[in-house]
């Protein structure tokens, strides 16, 4: 319902005490000049809408995972605001270490959900000679970071997909994450995934936890396989590297038109997975067609 310019134009209480003599219900009154206001305000605010973004946010906690690997907590500007990531994007963030006058970029992949109120949560692994890495990891609570910009990756639609896989190694267990996390929380999506993780060490197997509840919550649509390639003595996980054999064991069969492989790890891991040049990588020896595999 429009009103007359007049009627917009006037102080509330004059117009409401006019319209209800005319037989309008106060209530319905006072819905229709301010409910759309309160929607408005009740809904949760979106930080991040896709490019450029330059949001400084203060580091809230920093936990520390495991020898080289932080869980970093930022707040965000409101306690209802949510970063609104679309699944598979990864935050540009700048950072300026001591001495250093120009900022190093870096892209993370927050492991927060998008839809949670308040912070976002990035999992930083230490390099030796990284100067990002290394600046985020001195961070202390109140430190801020600039997140300059949204990077949107692969564009997912929900049951594209009867099955998926997802193979990840080291750091790559972000994106991977992240996806895996945005499907199951999702009720429409009835996807189903097999995790293969590889890593150097025990300690290295990151968010085994989250990975653990998934299959709890999810027995029959989240599997997760992890090989370690130098475990200790007892380890519960296999031992090994992702390899053909391994794949070939626990990945559904290529010949299955409803399914992707997705792929996210170091350069020579992915380079034996998806290939390189004109050397066909393990997938494809697998017999998964190149649309059929999606390298972050």
């Amino acid at each position: 319902m429009s009103f007359p310019v007049a009627l917009r134009s006037a102080r509330p209480a004059p117009v409401m005490a006019t319209l209800a003599a005319g037989g309008i219900g106060v209530g319905i009154l006072a819905k229709l000049l301010f409910g759309n206001a309160s929607a408005e305000s009740d809904a949760p605010i979106k930080v991040f809408k896709g490019g450029p973004a330059f949001v400084s946010l203060p580091l809230e906690s920093a936990e520390l995972v495991n020898h080289n690997t932080k869980r970093l907590r930022f707040k965000l500007p409101q306690e209802n605001a949510i970063s609104g990531l679309p699944l598979t994007s990864a935050l540009l963030t700048l950072s300026w270490p001591k001495g250093q006058w120009v900022p190093v970029p870096r892209p993370y992949t927050p492991v927060s959900a998008s839809d949670e109120p308040g912070y976002l949560e990035l999992l930083v692994k230490r390099y030796p000679n990284g100067r990002a890495s290394s600046h985020l990891h001195s961070l202390n609570p109140g430190d801020k970071l600039l997140f300059a910009a949204a990077l949107k990756g692969y564009s997912w639609k929900p049951n594209s997909y009867s099955h998926i896989t997802l193979i990840a190694g080291g750091a790559g267990i972000t994106p991977i994450y992240q996806l895996a996390q945005g499907i199951l929380k999702n009720p429409n999506d009835k996807t189903s995934m097999t995790l293969v993780f590889g890593v150097n060490s025990d300690e290295d197997v990151l968010l085994k936890q989250e990975f653990e509840q998934f299959s709890k919550e999810y027995p029959g649509r989240f599997k997760a396989i992890y090989t370690v390639s130098h475990p200790k003595d007892g380890s519960p996980f296999r031992k090994g590297y992702v390899t053909k054999e391994l794949l070939k064991e626990v990945v559904p069969s290529p010949s299955q038109q409803e399914t992707k492989v997705f792929v996210c790890g170091p350069p020579a891991m992915e380079d034996s997975l998806v290939g390189k040049w004109k050397s066909p990588g393990v997938l494809s020896q697998l017999g998964f067609r190149k649309d059929q595999i999606h390298k972050f």
